[in-house]
This record gives C-alpha cells, structure tokens and sequence, in this order.
C-alpha cells in the first residue's frame, strides 16, 4: 500500500487526505495546530467548491451548514449605505451568494469524512526530508521519522515544506502591499445587529474594516490596512499593538473590533500576499494550494482552488496508478500541474487599482469606489458584469469586485 504524508490540515491538505484514502492509500496528516482550525470567513458555494463537494458526496452537508446572507453594502461611519450590491445582483453570480457558510464548517465537515486509511498527527510538523532510494524520510518534530512514497506540502503561504525542499520564501512570496487580521465576534445585547448583511467600512490612509453574518449570535469581522511585513506571528501583543495603533481614529465600530480581537479564541493576522513558483514538484514532495500558488484573499479564490487543487492531484495520481505501484509519481505531478497551473495564474491576475479598491487611500477614493459599485449594478453595464462574475466561478479571471476572503494558512 502506497503512503502518503501530507503536510497542514487545512482545507487543502484535508480534501487531498479524503480522497486519497478512498483510493486505498495509507495517509499520515500532519498539522502544526494542536487540534482542527477553527476561524476564517465565509465560503460561497458556487463554481469549483459546489462540484469537488458534490464530486467528495458532502454538498449537502455543506448546504445545511449555510449562513443567511442578503448582500454586501459600503457604509459611511455613521451606517449609512454608500452603496449596496444584493444577493440577487447578476443573476446571483455577484459578490455574496445565497449559498455561503463559514470556512470552520467547511473545514470541520472535510475533516469528520476523512476514512480509516487517514490518520492526523495533531501538534506536529516536519523538520527534515530527505530522498531515500524510491521513498522520502520524513523527520518530524516530534522526534519520530516515517518514509513515504509521496509527501505533499499543504502548509499554507508560510509552508514549512516548501522551505525545506524548495528554498526559502522570499524566494517566491510577492507581497501586496496589505495585511488583514480576522476574527470573531460574539454579540452582546448592545452588539449592532447585522441583519444578514456583509458590512464594509473604509477610512482613509490604507484602512478597511468589515462585519458580515457568523453563526447566530456571532459575526465575521475583518481589519486591513497597509502593510507588507509585520510583527512576529508567536508576539500576539506586538500585533494587538500594532492594530490598536493603526485603527484608533477610524471610526465606526473600531474601538469595539480592537476589543473583541483581544478576546477571540481565532484571532488571525497575515499579509497579503500571493506565491510564485516555477515548479510545484521536485521528486516525490509536491506542493498544493497556497503553498504552491496562493492568489491571496484579493482573488476571492483561495478556497475554490484548494478543493480543485486536491480533486486534481488525487485524480492524477489514481490515473496512473500510483496507488497501486508507487515507484515513479513524476508523470502525475506533472499531470496535475499541467492542470492547474492555467487555473492558478489567472486567479492570481488581479484587475489593476484592486488593491486600492479594497483599501482606498484617500477620502476621495472611499467614494469613487462607493461610487463604481453602484455604477457596475446600472443595467447598461449588469450583462457585462455578469460575465465577468461567472468567470470567476470557474477559476478565470477574477472579477474585480470579489470580496475578501482569507484562508487560514499553517
């Protein structure tokens, strides 16, 4: 029986386990959390998510896992709506679906389908591979070493596979110039209510701030501003620091989201960034997801391409039977990457000004933007716009008005 390690338990990493162990290979997850992530945002059911689900026999899990959503809205700091874009903008094919649930849950429903063949190693991570004859030793940091007829990294933006195996991550990191802290929020009595809509406030200098529907009595909030490094991520002081400096005088309900950081058990901060590589392969250890080619929250895509990525690698690898006879993987990876890599470069090319877009500088900016929302909703423009919303559900192009939406990364 083949055996596979596959390194972060995310999103990507636990499709590609699922699938895997269907196929009859032995798999070893190993994930650097001491239990299954919890945290992120929201995941819309559209596109490459609804069919690598349906294809996995879990869309229907997914679909009772839903968030009530009726659209997106740019407010004033006083809530007054700039501009609003509903559920039913373009045929449903606009910025928030109908069909959206948390990434936890996602995660969590992924997770619980995993079969006897697939066993996760909580707490861990790897520290060594090395080629040894046909397999790969791996040395974990918990002390033990296994071998392995493939490894993959799925690890994340940060992947620790990827340094060891393909250098380091300045070799291949593009920042863009935007960091982004997630979180959640637990209501109070004097909590303002949401009532299904996806709040988004920017103030100037780099600075936005967003709230959308979380589990009842819960809402999603977002913080982003400028920036291309940033605190050590173990200093979770330095980073509270850091955003309670950045975001004091931004009005709306800045002081309450400072405070609800501080208290979130899924508090999570990163830049923005996408990774560029010119393999994802080298021997038997392959990279998927954004370890290999993150597109960053800006694309919109990160978790469509996660669950594409690990439908195609697992379906390359059972095309030429390397489940059964496990000797040389390359022509499958190469397989794989032929397939996807088309898929990963277009996610990752962002429509010019959508980084000033997300966070405008200035406070001229915060309203042509208002302003080019309610534009592209004008019915000269909706067919146009429609297209281009339905590219992005099939991993092209992304449109330029896709929301945030950061995956949690190792």
């Amino acid at each position: 029986m083949a055996r596979a390690l596959i390194v972060g338990g995310g999103i990507a990493g636990d499709t590609l386990a699922l699938f895997l162990g269907r196929d009859g290979w032995e798999v070893t997850v190993a994930e650097i959390a001491p239990a299954p992530r919890t945290g992120g945002q929201t995941v819309d059911l559209r596109g490459d998510c609804r069919e690598v689900l349906r294809q996995a026999g879990l869309l229907e899990q997914a679909l009772g896992c839903l968030i009530p959503q009726r659209g997106a809205a740019w407010i004033a700091t006083d809530e007054r709506r700039l501009a609003e874009m509903p559920v039913e903008a373009f045929d449903g094919q606009g910025l928030v679906s109908r069909e959206e649930l948390l990434r936890t849950d996602l995660a969590r429903i992924i997770h619980e389908a995993a079969g006897p063949g697939v066993t996760h190693r909580f707490g861990d991570t790897v520290d060594a591979l090395r080629d040894q004859g046909s397999r790969v030793l791996a040395r974990f940091r918990g002390g033990a070493s296994e071998e392995f007829d493939l490894v993959v990294g799925a690890d994340g933006a940060h992947s620790r596979v990827r340094a060891l195996r393909f250098g380091p991550e300045e070799n291949y990191r593009r920042p863009l110039g935007l960091a982004h802290a997630w979180f959640t929020l637990t209501e109070s009595p004097g909590t303002p209510r949401l009532d299904d809509w996806f709040l988004l406030y920017n103030a100037p200098g780099r600075r936005a701030m967003a709230a959308r529907p979380g589990h009842p009595g819960q809402q999603e909030v977002g913080l982003t501003f400028a920036a291309d490094t940033l605190p050590p991520r173990h200093d979770r002081e330095a980073q509270f620091a850091l955003l309670e400096r950045t975001f004091a005088d931004a009005g709306w309900r800045a002081e309450e989201f400072l405070a609800a950081a501080r208290k979130a058990p899924d508090f999570a901060l990163d830049t923005y960034d996408q990774v560029h590589m010119p393999s994802w392969s080298v021997g038997r250890v392959v990279l998927l997801g954004d370890s290999a080619w993150c597109a960053s929250p800006l694309s919109g895509l990160g978790t469509a391409l996660a669950l594409r990525g690990a439908a195609e690698l697992a379906a390359a690898l059972r095309s030429a039977g390397v489940h059964s006879d496990p000797t040389d993987p390359s022509a499958a990876l190469t397989a794989f990457e032929t397939t996807m890599r088309p898929r990963a470069a277009s996610a990752q090319q962002l429509p010019p000004g959508r980084v000033a877009m997300v966070a405008p500088h200035s406070t001229l900016g915060i309203r042509i933007n208002a302003w080019a929302m309610r534009a592209i909703q004008a019915k000269a423009l909706r067919p146009l716009m429609a297209r281009a919303f339905a590219a992005t559900e099939h991993g092209r192009r992304p449109a330029e008005t896709e929301g945030m939406r950061p995956e949690v990364t190792n």
